[in-house]
């Protein structure tokens, strides 16, 4: 079969590949239809790059058709239309009972001290091929795949597999007040989808902060208060603009939709860059032990939420060795929530959502469609914010 496979820093490649087989009792296989680029896979096509292995095939956003299922998967049939979320979770174990599924105990990376193993994502999350491919085998199938209904257009329903839970989930740990404020720092698509589902859930301002116009201008059309960082000259110019929008105090909650590659932060990209370079044996270490995230957008969201508000962290961060304003957030009295998206947590929240009257837009949400052929060109593109490339979903 045809795969994106990862062979270096900004290096991907459309491969020829074994094809999957059904390995355990609770595998199955699927044929995917639609899979998407995700703002995570940016992560390892630049600055995860010390977590990889040339070979790897990428990607995490799949949807498709069952092909074949293992003896231990009962509730799945071949030809069942399935969305499959980006972690591997059990469904049994106190975790996945517990609505932690990115926890799960079963599926844990314990060798790298990690949480559940993840599809296309490095050695520290198992390893596991990923989705951007004509097939997938899917462990733990008796739990993770979604079924949907037939009819509707992949776009309806690919979401669910990570941008939609994560934005709902965002959401959600915002603990935003009915009718109150939350301001959303970047807008790809996941900033993008939070607002959207901030608006549904019945928050009365969203405040949307990005540098790209295309994305400014697109969350601007769905009545999102946007606020272009270039127009700033400083941290403090924006969040004075903000705050005289909230009575001065700030938003009741502040979502950081950008993590460790944030704008702004010349230093620790200055870093990030040269570990990258480092021969694998010595920046994997080095990554786990000392690395540096941006914080830029992290530390923009602690000044800018109000007193005795939330942060919700969905942007991905990787360091272990970054200064925080511990005193300010102290003083502040903030809350803090984080992590990956519990996606079967909240699927079945979101489903209501996805009907023909599409409230959150997700029909339309894909700025490009593109053959997985082209994968290559659609990670340049999109690593580079060109062509108004927000949300890109390839077809095998």
């Amino acid at each position: 079969m045809k795969a994106v496979t990862w062979q270096g820093k900004r290096d991907v490649r459309v491969e020829s590949v074994p094809d999957p087989t059904i390995q355990e009792p609770t595998d199955a296989v699927i044929r995917v239809t639609s899979t998407g680029l995700c703002g995570s896979d940016l992560h390892l096509y630049e600055v995860l790059t010390p977590f990889m292995t040339p070979g790897d095939i990428l990607g995490h956003e799949p949807m498709g058709i069952v092909e074949e299922v293992g003896a231990g998967v009962v509730d799945l049939s071949v030809g069942d239309r399935v969305v499959v979320p980006f972690q591997i979770a059990c469904g049994d174990c106190w975790m996945c009972l517990n609505s932690l599924p990115t926890q799960c105990e079963t599926t844990q990376v314990t060798a790298e001290g990690m949480g559940a193993a993840l599809f296309g994502y490095t050695r520290l999350y198992g390893a596991v091929p990923g989705g951007q491919a004509e097939y997938l085998r899917v462990p733990q199938a008796q739990y993770g795949p979604i079924k949907v209904p037939e009819g509707p257009p992949d776009d309806r329903f690919v979401y669910l597999s990570d941008v939609l839970p994560t934005a709902w989930q965002a959401v959600a740990y915002a603990g935003i007040p009915e009718g109150g404020s939350v301001a959303v720092l970047g807008l790809g698509p996941i900033g993008d989808m939070a607002c959207r589902v901030a608006q549904v859930r019945g928050a009365g301002r969203v405040f949307g902060v990005d540098l790209v116009g295309d994305r400014l201008r697109r969350a601007h059309a769905r009545g999102v208060e946007t606020y272009d960082l270039r127009n700033f000259d400083s941290e403090k110019e924006l969040v004075d603009a903000i705050r005289d929008e909230t009575d001065g105090r700030g938003p009741d909650a502040v979502i950081d939709a950008v993590g460790t590659e944030a704008h702004g932060s010349a230093a620790a990209r200055m870093i990030q860059n040269a570990s990258a370079l480092l021969p694998r044996k010595v920046s994997g270490p080095l990554a786990e032990r000392f690395s540096v995230d941006r914080l830029a957008a992290l530390h923009t969201a602690i000044e800018l939420v109000r007193r005795g508000g939330t942060l919700s962290l969905v942007g991905v961060y990787g360091g272990t060795a970054d200064p925080l304003p511990m005193l300010t957030m102290f003083d502040k009295q903030l809350q803090i929530r984080m992590g990956q998206a519990n996606v079967r947590r909240w699927s079945d929240d979101i489903l209501p959502y996805l009907t023909d009257e599409d409230p959150l837009g997700v029909d339309d949400f894909a700025t490009h469609r593109i053959p997985l052929s082209e994968a290559p060109k659609a990670y340049e593109m999109f690593q580079q914010k060109r062509d108004g490339a927000v949300k890109i979903l390839m077809t095998p």
